[in-house]
């Protein structure tokens, strides 16, 4: 291998070029090698080419003797927590998540519901590097059962105390959340009306992202049905994303921040962990409740080890990926949208309201194409100048990239753990300098890019 499998979520890559079926089975036989033939949970989102990496995954978890429960079509935090309800050793969930069709992709889970280490994966990757299986002989070879294991999570996400008949629009865009999502709102006394609710791995609807440019369409239905709110999922529902009443896309660092500072004031204090990409306005809307933020890299993995780590009362990313660490430690969209309209009622105010107290600071986001292979040698150039590109320097964090805090302003360049490009996000008081600073940016990294792989 001349590069790493793993991103910051997991395996991830174009079916039969990146991510294929003989990797697929290697890396099941990993599993079962370090698991010593352990117990596995096994579940996929609705993309067309799920069961086929799903069959080759088995085919090398049996050969080396594990036993495999299968649990079908679900949502990720579903079989995160089926993993933990059932006291198996390992979870695999087969998605790319938010990422086009054609990727697909595998993400490992502990029994305590957070996703592998950095130091499981490097030994999940050193296994399949060096060809060192335990396979066992026919006697001992693994079987697999079929469990539903839906309706203890629905029985679980049903205790959330909501009170008020919510009118709800839910968009699960094509993915794995299409049938259980309308199914728990509806139990919880919720009016549901849903759009894209097809399982569909072409993802013909929409985007797999739910992001603003692709949720159009809801935020439209929101606002003609006169709805409290709408919901957009991912491909695998470990994300959401919000529409407040007014049809109005609710940006995700005002509602990230928003939502932080209301745990915060509820628990009188406490920790929130998010990571380098997320705006100001969580230092902000969190300090000014007492509690604190911590940083650090992005991924959800990382942020659940230091929720963990810190004891932390939230913790989530930018992206709609939030953690609720009084549930359990993966993101969960779902969860996410039931505990976001409670604090709505707890704060007596429609979702506009409610995030119209942070403020939204301009920010700018680029992406320059980078083969995976040249992505260490330019990230440690990037390193080296982008420090002396700008003055006046506040803070420099090299936890996931680099990141430089300067006055009332921030920059973000780190290589994106999913797909082949290097990313910079800059956030500044007004939209003309996060412009200037910006292109400042793409200059210097175009060029790196350029020079290194030329």
């Amino acid at each position: 291998m001349s590069q790493k499998l793993f991103g910051t979520s997991g395996i991830r890559g174009i079916v039969n070029k990146d991510l294929t079926l003989q990797l697929a089975l290697q890396t099941g036989l990993a599993i079962a090698t370090t698991t010593e033939a352990g117990k596995i949970t096994i579940a996929h989102d609705t993309r067309t080419t799920a069961t086929t990496i799903e069959d080759a995954l088995i085919a090398g978890l049996l050969s080396g003797g594990a036993q495999v429960t299968r649990l079908g079509l679900i949502p990720t935090p579903l079989l995160a927590y089926a993993t933990r309800q059932l006291k198996a050793n390992t979870g695999i969930m087969i998605t790319a998540s938010h990422n086009p069709p054609q990727y697909n992709g595998i993400k490992l889970f502990n029994t305590n519901t957070i996703a592998y280490t950095q130091r499981q994966q490097d030994k999940i990757e050193h296994l399949i590097k060096k060809q060192q299986f335990t396979r066992q002989t026919h006697k001992k070879i693994g079987i697999t059962t079929d469990l539903d294991a839906t309706q203890h999570y629905i029985n679980t996400l049903k205790k959330i105390p909501i009170k008020k008949q919510w009118r709800i629009i839910l968009d699960p865009g094509n993915g794995a959340t299409y049938q259980i999502a309308p199914k728990i709102f509806q139990t919880l006394g919720c009016q549901v009306t849903t759009i894209n609710a097809q399982p569909d791995g072409h993802f013909p609807a929409r985007s797999p992202e739910p992001n603003e440019e692709s949720l159009t369409e809801l935020r439209i239905i929101v606002k003609q049905l006169k709805a409290d709110a709408g919901f957009a999922y991912d491909g695998d529902g470990d994300r959401m994303v919000a529409i407040t009443e007014k049809g109005e896309f609710a940006p995700f660092d005002q509602t990230l921040a928003a939502y932080a500072a209301h745990v915060v004031r509820k628990n009188r204090g406490g920790t929130v962990i998010t990571t380098v990409e997320a705006s100001m306005c969580m230092e902000k809307m969190v300090q000014q409740h007492g509690g604190r933020v911590l940083r650090t890299k992005v991924g959800d993995v990382a942020v659940a080890e230091e929720i963990k780590k810190h004891k932390a009362v939230f913790g989530g990313e930018p992206c709609g990926a939030w953690i609720h660490p009084q549930i359990y430690y993966c993101p969960d969209g779902i969860l996410s949208s039931l505990l976001l309209l409670k604090a709505l009622e707890s704060e007596d105010k429609p979702l506009s309201e409610f995030i119209s107290d942070v403020p939204l600071y301009p920010e700018k986001k680029e992406s320059v194409e980078c083969p995976n292979e040249a992505k260490a040698v330019v990230m440690q150039r990037i390193r080296a100048i982008l420090p002396s590109t700008f003055q006046r320097i506040n803070d420099l964090t090299d936890i996931d990239g680099i990141r430089l805090s300067l006055a009332k302003k921030w920059i973000l360049i780190r290589a994106s753990g999913t797909e082949p490009l290097i990313r910079i996000k800059v956030e500044a008081e007004n939209t003309p300098e996060a412009k200037r600073i910006m292109e400042k940016c793409m200059n210097r990294v175009q060029r790196i890019v350029k020079k290194v792989v030329s």
